[in-house]
């Protein structure tokens, strides 16, 4: 415990990651105490683009929302988002990767070959191919981007369990008569979820990006409802009048995702142990 505290500690980036991440999740969470305003009814046109000051921090938008409250509150779809469709796309990986590298042959072909092509195809395009055909909303986006980003958590899985499938610990689990499904989730994957972990973090991140795009687009979450790239759609045409308006929604998308981003970068210097980085980073 004291060594992992250590490391911890020497990582600046896991450090300044996880209180972003841990501000970001607060704000969801404790969003109804957090916002001074309601996001959506607590509209007034006498307030129409006020600039930032007393008593809107954040200035207020085309309606005379607070931006502040608005941003707040895109903290739970956002957060939401990347959550629900992280642990679809690491599901769907982890279960592919894993019995493709633990059975292999045309399995693992199959897999490999639909890993490639997905690889191949942008998230953003595949997501809006599937947008296209499920229609706009928040329900469709989970689906979406459920279903578009599970490529590289199946490659990092199927690489160690290939790795993992011959050590000592695994031949004694076949030798004590082991089946197969047994094996591979009470032998293997606990020990490769290092890995694991540090993919769907990352993921998360890329989720709420993608979601901030399908919302920008007008394919995401729908209106009135607070999302930061909704807000920064609606933004648009204020943007040389008005800046505030988008500038806030995208400083809320650059500080989470560089937050994430930071938080899984740490994770991977401490649970990768071939990491050659001892330094703080």
């Amino acid at each position: 415990m004291k060594n992992l505290i250590r490391k911890i500690k020497g990582r600046t980036n896991l450090m300044i990651g996880g209180i972003i991440a841990a501000i970001v999740v607060v704000m969801a969470v404790f969003a109804p105490f957090l916002a001074p305003y309601h996001p959506v009814n607590d509209a007034n046109l006498m307030f129409s683009e006020e600039p930032p000051g007393d008593p809107f921090w954040m200035g207020t938008d085309q309606q005379g929302r607070d931006i502040l409250s608005r941003v707040i509150y895109g903290a739970r779809i956002s957060l939401a988002v990347g959550l629900i469709c992280q642990i679809l796309n690491t599901s769907i990986g982890v279960i592919l990767g894993l019995t493709a590298g633990f059975f292999g042959k045309w399995w693992d072909d199959l897999v490999m070959g639909l890993t490639n092509i997905m690889l191949s195809i942008p998230p953003l395009i595949f997501a809006l191919a599937i947008m296209a055909i499920l229609g706009p909303g928040l329900v469709n986006v989970f689906l979406a981007l459920g279903l578009t980003n599970w490529s590289f958590s199946c490659r990092i899985t199927r690489s160690q369990v290939l790795f993992t499938r011959g050590l000592d610990y695994v031949k004694a689990a076949k030798a004590l008569g082991y089946g197969r499904i047994r094996i591979m989730f009470t032998q293997i994957l606990p020990n490769i979820v290092g890995p694991i972990l540090v993919v769907a973090t990352l993921g998360v991140a890329d989720a709420i990006l993608l979601e901030a795009a399908l919302s920008f687009l007008g394919l995401g979450t729908q209106p009135p409802t607070p999302s930061w790239g909704g807000m920064l759609s609606s933004a648009r045409e204020q943007l040389f009048t008005a800046p505030w308006i988008s500038i806030f929604p995208g400083l809320a998308i650059f500080i989470t995702v560089l937050g994430l981003n930071l938080f899984g970068d740490g994770l991977r210097d401490i649970l990768d142990p071939h990491t050659t980085r001892s330094g703080k980073a």
